[in-house]
């Protein structure tokens, strides 16, 4: 099948399809169409040209272009967090590049819920996935749970992870290290002069939050049980975190937040509750295309998607044609990048929240 093909029954021009296979910076009309395109991709097995026009002429190595499945596992697919979505579109690109063919896209975000997963028959579930569609290797995307991981590896050799919770060797992992993005957050909020440092996200076998812990003994601040409030990942979250922490008697002056979304939320609802007389600096990680909008603009820790997913389809090819056989991490460092949502304490009552 070609893009022509996928063209024709999306009802889209060639151009546009070739744009968002090829492109994961190109802004497609709606997040719908892009999805859409994607999904009749793999429905119809599209192949790249080149790898195509390999097979025909007999260059290619192998009889058939490998085959490649992603699973996700943090967030599912009728829930928004734009890291993940723009993870993806890098990793779906980078596969096209390679010549390779995306089989399928799962969303399990209770393979990443402990909780979750012990209520679970995992080796049936794992097993109906391998069942649903045979592919060369896969890519988690995600922290992922150990008993997971286990029953992954009894059906594909070739997985590799990309993550900010390391795998602690099980798989090949591409690691943004969650401990070390706290700890650059954290020490840039001591930097402008906070002590009362809340963390707002997941906390349960979570790097970003021992990354957290750490950093406030370094400096020896004491941790506050009231500053730690474990939650979820999205916008809603963060928007009834920060109502729960302007009913607080002793606030924060700074928050780091697990990721943009959650920080986000939270700006929203300083909007809305016009708290000029509360003004906390915010911080969180990730560096998602909506935090360059947001009023004042959030101050994050960037994670550089695109080599992330450079990186990750690198190792699981190599895997894949036996360039390595024992496992593998590489580690891609964050980038602080300082905008307008932190200052230091002094200057709190000067800022103002608006989206």
């Amino acid at each position: 099948m070609s893009i022509k093909d996928i063209a024709e029954k999306v009802g889209v021009s060639v151009s546009t399809v070739s744009r968002v296979l090829n492109r994961p910076d190109y802004k497609c009309s709606s997040k719908e169409l892009r999805e859409q395109i994607f999904a009749v991709a793999r429905e119809m097995n599209y192949v790249p040209n080149e790898s195509a026009k390999n097979l025909r002429s007999g260059k290619s190595k192998k009889s058939e272009p490998y085959r490649i499945s992603i699973l996700v596992t943090r967030t599912g697919s009728s829930e928004t967090d734009p890291f993940f979505n723009e993870l993806i579109g890098f990793i779906q690109t980078e596969i096209n590049k390679n010549m390779c063919m995306l089989m399928r896209i799962w969303y399990r975000p209770d393979f990443s819920d402990e909780g979750k997963c012990s209520a679970l028959n995992i080796r049936q579930t794992v097993k109906e996935l391998y069942n649903e569609e045979t592919s060369d290797g896969i890519i988690i995307v995600g922290k992922c749970c150990p008993q997971v991981i286990k029953q992954l590896k009894a059906h594909w050799k070739n997985i590799v992870s990309v993550n900010r919770n390391s795998t602690n060797y099980d798989v090949d992992e591409v690691l943004c290290d969650g401990k070390k993005i706290a700890s650059t957050a954290v020490e840039y909020l001591i930097r402008l002069g906070h002590r009362k440092i809340a963390y707002v996200g997941e906390c349960h076998r979570e790097s970003r939050f021992k990354g957290y812990k750490e950093t406030l003994l370094k400096y020896n601040i004491e941790t506050d049980i009231d500053y730690i409030i474990q939650t979820g990942l999205c916008e809603n979250d963060g928007y009834l975190t920060m109502e729960q922490i302007i009913q607080m008697q002793d606030k924060p002056t700074g928050i780091y937040c697990a990721n943009d979304i959650i920080a986000i939320g939270m700006l929203k609802a300083l909007s809305k509750y016009n708290s000029r007389y509360y003004n906390p600096s915010i911080i969180s990680s990730d560096d998602i295309t909506e935090s360059r909008y947001t009023k004042p603009m959030l101050t994050t820790i960037s994670l550089p998607k695109e080599e992330m997913a450079k990186f990750t389809v690198y190792l699981l090819l190599d895997r894949l044609n036996g360039g390595h056989k024992s496992v593998i991490r590489t580690e891609i460092e964050g980038n602080l990048v300082i905008r307008n949502s932190c200052f230091p304490v002094k200057n709190m009552d000067t800022i103002e929240y608006y989206i």
